[in-house]
């Protein structure tokens, strides 16, 4: 019995703990520390294991307990930038290579291989569609054989991926596929008409997948009418995609829409974030009563180029008094430049000196700062203001409850904002050096 004993003790780790693997090798080697793997699921990702990267290698190993599903390796941060998600089936190990050139390729595992295989397949056919039509060919043999060869792959790769969860991605993938000839114009607009037809936005695997994401990216950008400017063209297909995915899950709906918000505010296309949040986000996040993200959008859009700034008090000390003022009252300058800084921040030190050296060179009555200090007290503060005198100096009491930061969605420091003369937000430079180019231009 104890001999018995002894050998489940040595069997159990290897029947918990030797299921399977995942390898994979990372070039160039020296860009990868550290990689984390994620069992992703449509509420959440759930933390699995990780593993270090050595010499471009990886090996995650995966007990008995790990189900199948969708998987997302995260390779660097900010996470949600540097990753990709694989297909786990729990039957068989899974290899790959990755470089984040070229993405990710697959040695081993049917079902990534396949889904691999398959949108390359696609995208061949894809591109010769594009060719044809670059070359405004009037061969409607040829074109109806690609038509052909799109259907039938589409069917076989169908076919093949029955049972597995591959065949989600690839059903909803199925594009549209005219069945006679038809001109660029018609066949765009159908394009369009039928991108999401085989979307289901329900769909627990999708719903766990980039599928969503890289489905809306695509449309939003991709596809465009030539006869319309950029703006109109965003807005539309925004309209357009917010439409197929009425039926999504609500939860679904923000995920997608703050992550194509904040693309547009990454592009500089304020006009269109807000857009997104005033005609869809905004409604969805009431009916989620997520009142932080309510806040957030109204927030960025009470603070776009553009718009009046938020007003606030502050004093001032005139000939020993005290005077209370209001950012709208001031009329002495032609710019503004508000800042928000704080003397616990490094990037605040090294910047602040250099905004006063600058506008010791530009007349006083061209610009004025009002620097504004989130300190969580008062002390460090003072003393540093006295070599500022040239800034009009306002004490953010509470750092990041501090109500004028919060008006002004302030997160991090600093954090400039250029006024007009009539307190328009005219840029919101990221750094001091973009705040010196804005005025050396104008």
């Amino acid at each position: 019995m104890l001999k018995l004993f002894l050998a489940l003790i040595l069997i159990l780790p290897n029947m918990l703990f030797g299921q399977h693997t995942i390898k994979g090798k990372f070039t160039p080697a020296q860009s990868y520390n550290m990689a984390l793997l994620y069992r992703v699921t449509p509420t959440v990702s759930k933390y699995v294991t990780n593993a270090e990267i050595k010499n471009g290698l990886l090996e995650f190993k995966l007990d008995s307990t790990i189900k199948k599903g969708i998987f997302k390796i995260v390779y660097a941060i900010p996470q949600e930038d540097y990753n990709f998600d694989i297909i786990y089936n729990g039957k068989e190990n899974i290899e790959f290579t990755f470089n984040s050139e070229t993405g990710v390729k697959f040695q081993s595992s049917s079902e990534n291989k396949l889904l691999a295989s398959y949108t390359n397949s696609m995208s061949m056919i894809t591109h010769s569609i594009g060719n044809f039509y670059r070359e405004e060919s009037k061969d409607s043999l040829t074109l109806n054989s690609i038509f052909k060869t799109q259907r039938e792959a589409q069917a076989s790769y169908e076919a093949l991926a029955k049972g597995t969860i591959a065949l989600e991605f690839i059903k909803a993938n199925r594009p549209y596929i005219p069945k006679t000839f038809e001109d660029v114009e018609t066949y765009v607009k159908h394009l369009k008409k039928h991108y999401f037809d085989h979307v289901d936005f329900n769909n627990d695997i999708l719903q766990s997948s980039d599928f969503f994401q890289e489905r809306m990216l695509n449309y939003i950008f991709g596809l465009s009418q030539d006869n319309e400017d950029e703006i109109t063209n965003y807005k539309k297909n925004i309209d357009a995609f917010c439409q197929a995915m009425t039926k999504a899950p609500n939860e679904t709906k923000r995920v997608l829409l703050i992550d194509l918000w904040q693309q547009m505010i990454d592009l500089g296309l304020e006009e269109v974030a807000n857009y997104i949040s005033e005609k869809h986000l905004i409604n969805i996040a009431k009916k989620l009563n997520d009142t932080d993200l309510v806040r957030d959008l109204t927030v960025f859009k009470n603070t776009s180029i553009g718009n009046k700034a938020p007003d606030f008090s502050f004093e001032i000390t005139s000939a020993s008094n005290k005077i209370t003022k209001k950012l709208s009252e001031l009329l002495s300058a032609e710019h503004y430049v508000i800042v928000f800084w704080s003397s616990t921040c490094g990037h605040c030190l090294d910047e602040i000196p250099e905004l006063q050296k600058f506008i010791k060179t530009v007349n006083a009555s061209k610009l004025k700062v009002l620097a504004i200090g989130l300190e969580n007290e008062p002390t460090a503060w003072k003393s540093l203001i006295k070599n500022y005198s040239e800034f009009t100096h306002i004490y953010g009491e509470g750092k990041w409850d501090n109500k004028i930061g919060n008006a002004y969605g302030v997160y991090q420091t600093p954090t400039y904002f250029i006024l007009n003369r009539d307190k328009e937000i005219v840029a919101k430079p990221y750094d001091f050096e973009a705040l010196k180019s804005f005025f050396e231009v104008e």
